[in-house]
């Protein structure tokens, strides 16, 4: 792209690209001049937005880690309606679209990105997942305060366990697992809190 060209929402271009690249390739594959040249720009365009590559990627997690705000309020929408296990079913569907298990896989790949995003967020865990985990972890505490689940319900380990079946699920293979799948995962973890609700 000749220099001096005006490009509309760069950074957003940028980071689409990087999904692509991302998903298509694997985060080995995944360095400037690749996002660049997929986003069809110069590759001066990336460092003038951002001053390093690793500082591009720590905003491109937290774009992704911003879309679940939607995920979560849509999900704590749900809570009291339809049967907890499918509105689980479908949260995890949701969740681990391509990207969100390119993006896990891309923290774990590159120590630095691990690095900045700790010094930036220090939670703990790992991006996507943590939040992940918190919104399933809101959206049980909502379900238990409504009756549908045991009043003893342990939240967070309930959260930990679908989350982490949830990804082992999505990131095994190349082809997303099948509704019935992920749904007699949930079915499992939930089976005891379910079925001991107070009538």
């Amino acid at each position: 792209m000749p220099t001096g060209v005006h490009i509309r929402d760069a950074r957003q271009q940028l980071f689409d690209a990087a999904e692509r690249v991302l998903v298509r390739d694997g985060a080995g594959a995944l360095t400037s001049r690749a996002v660049t040249a997929e986003a069809g720009v110069a590759k001066g365009v990336l460092h003038r937005y951002f001053a390093d590559f690793d500082a591009f990627l720590v905003e491109l997690v937290h774009d992704r880690v911003a879309r679940l705000d939607a995920q979560a309020a849509a999900l704590r929408g749900r809570a009291g309606t339809d049967t907890v296990t499918g509105n689980l079913t479908g949260a995890l569907i949701e969740l681990f679209d391509p990207m969100a298990v390119a993006i896990v896989g891309l923290v774990i790949f590159r120590d630095e990105l691990r690095t900045r995003l700790r010094a930036a967020t220090p939670a703990s865990g790992i991006p996507v997942l943590t939040e992940a985990g918190a919104m399933i972890a809101a959206y049980l505490a909502d379900e238990r305060e409504m009756g549908r689940i045991a009043v003893d319900a342990d939240i967070e380990s309930l959260a930990l366990s679908l989350i982490g079946a949830g990804h082992l699920l999505f990131a095994g293979d190349s082809a997303a697992p099948a509704f019935a799948a992920v749904e007699q995962v949930v079915r499992t973890v939930m089976a005891d809190v379910v079925q001991r609700r107070p009538l």
